[in-house]
């Protein structure tokens, strides 16, 4: 599958045809690619602190403003639900924007950090884009259609691993410290036991990692809609399958854990043992 080509500014697709809003995502995509890159490493980029004590930069918001323009005049009936200025429009159809996933990575220059997009229609994501352009890496998928990267100009279809043992499996838990702070470390170490190989990779990747068939967990803690709405549909076009870390399928439960589908159930119980059951 190659990129759907690009819908007229005033159209809107049926609610059963995606893929003029994939076309849609991608060019939002590749604006955000040129408003986040031209900052990236740069000694005098301007960056604050978020009453929540994280951090946004110059970058940030400029990369969100760029798609939310795209969107306003080619989508002006859609809602837009962004990580920088919150919720705007009321639709059943809502785009859902985080400009930079890994703003700490960013503003350190280090190039894990990712543009996050998603479209979802009554509360569903069914496109999604992420584009990582300081790594030359992006992956896209619309239901119903596979999932799909591209790097280095060429385009490939992805599917998750056909690992179906635990002690097979690879594993991305993000941080010990945020495991630790929900709760859950005592999980976290039975994890790193039963498993063949964990490590932290961070933010997006670890879960396009997944999707390409290069691991078979990835789990999180204090994430918000705009942080996994753009993975819901790629991984799941891929063959995976993505809860939250109680097994919950909807994206605001502040948790999120992504397998290869076949190990799916297998993690959950590692992970909520009878005797911590409630």
């Amino acid at each position: 599958m190659t990129p759907a080509p690009s819908p007229t500014a005033s159209s809107t697709p049926a609610d059963d045809d995606l893929t003029g809003d994939l076309a849609l995502a991608l060019r939002l995509a590749d604006a955000a690619d040129a408003a986040s890159m031209s900052r990236f490493d740069a000694p005098d980029l301007d960056v604050s602190t978020k009453a929540d004590a994280t951090h946004v930069t110059e970058a940030d918001l400029a990369t969100e403003r760029a798609m939310r323009a795209i969107l306003s005049s080619e989508r002006p009936g859609d809602g837009v639900f962004g990580e920088e200025f919150g919720r705007s429009g009321s639709s059943s159809r809502q785009w859902i924007l985080d400009p930079i996933d890994g703003t700490a990575n960013y503003l350190k220059g280090i190039p894990m950090w990712a543009t996050l997009i998603a479209l979802a229609v009554d509360g569903v994501p069914r496109v999604g884009v992420v584009s990582q352009p300081a790594i030359g890496r992006r992956w896209w998928a619309v239901t119903g259609h596979g999932a799909w990267t591209s790097e280095a100009g060429a385009t490939r279809r992805i599917r998750v691993s056909g690992v179906d043992e635990v002690a097979r499996a690879s594993a991305s838990f993000q941080s010990i410290a945020q495991w630790d702070e929900s709760g859950h470390l005592d999980a976290l170490l039975r994890l790193s036991r039963a498993v063949w190989r964990d490590r932290g990779y961070g933010d997006a990747w670890p879960y396009m990692l997944l999707a390409e068939g290069r691991l078979e967990f990835v789990a999180e803690f204090g994430v918000k809609e705009y942080d996994i709405a753009s993975h819901v549909p790629i991984i799941a076009e891929a063959g995976g399958r993505l809860t939250s870390f109680d097994g919950d399928d909807a994206i605001d439960t502040l948790s999120a854990l992504a397998t290869n589908g076949v190990l799916h159930d297998d993690f959950l119980r590692l992970l909520h043992p009878p005797q911590d059951a409630s």
